[in-house]
């Protein structure tokens, strides 16, 4: 039983990133050596966040919430969006066009994130004994982290990519990367800021995906739109 329980919460947890590399024409344009480079960069760039969170952080004796701290892991945290313009805009992709070039970005952007976040904690606490919805709660959390990677590359393309957009945009283009780029800051405001249990935080982290998503994929349209 333990076994089956890893066996389905992993599948809940990665299953998603190579369903959606197969439903959709990254498959057909193969893709996956972008998907691989922007994995690798996403590393590199989690290995410079955590040099600097464990130079500037001090460590908190207890689980309160520290507006300072919090302010300072939301800088170190616009690494990531460095990191995201290298894999965009520095790295040589094959002959791809921007709409799936953002795409395999991010979804490779988000599977090195599923496994260096949640591959160690699934593997050492859903083979246990006893049954617990933490895993499976994860696993819908890796989900939603898929949908804000990618949105949050596709605002990143718009940004530094797409040189012809409508100027009454641009504003809107960069209030999303914003939000989106401080929502681990956000939720852990809600965690233990709010006292929001984590079932709570999860589902407010899907319906922020599913609003960035839909928000996104309008501006990347209207973007696409040429210009009267």
């Amino acid at each position: 039983m333990t076994v089956f329980h890893f066996f389905n919460c992993a599948i809940l947890t990665f299953g998603p990133h190579a369903v959606y590399y197969s439903a959709t024409p990254l498959s057909e344009y193969d893709t996956l050596g972008t998907s691989v480079k922007a994995a690798l960069v996403y590393l590199g760039t989690a290995l410079v966040k955590l040099v600097c969170l464990a130079t500037f952080l001090k460590v908190s004796e207890n689980d309160s919430f520290d507006p300072y701290q919090e302010l300072l892991k939301a800088l170190i945290g616009f690494i990531d969006v460095a990191g995201l313009y290298f894999a965009l805009t520095q790295l040589t992709h094959r002959n791809i066009s921007q709409n799936h070039k953002f795409q395999a970005v991010g979804l490779g952007w988000a599977f090195a994130d599923s496994v260096l976040h949640r591959l160690a904690p699934l593997w050492m606490g859903a083979r246990g004994l006893e049954f617990t919805w933490d895993y499976i709660l994860q696993g819908i959390e890796a989900n939603a982290n898929l949908v804000l990677s990618i949105s949050l590359a596709a605002l990143g393309s718009l940004m530094w990519l797409r040189k012809n957009k409508p100027k009454t945009l641009i504003p809107i283009i960069y209030a999303c990367a914003v939000i989106v780029a401080t929502m681990p800051s956000i939720t852990s405001y809600l965690r233990r800021g709010l006292g929001w249990h984590l079932p709570k935080v999860v589902g407010f982290e899907l319906f922020t995906s599913l609003v960035m998503a839909i928000i996104s994929w309008q501006l990347f349209a209207a973007c696409q739109r040429p210009s009267a």
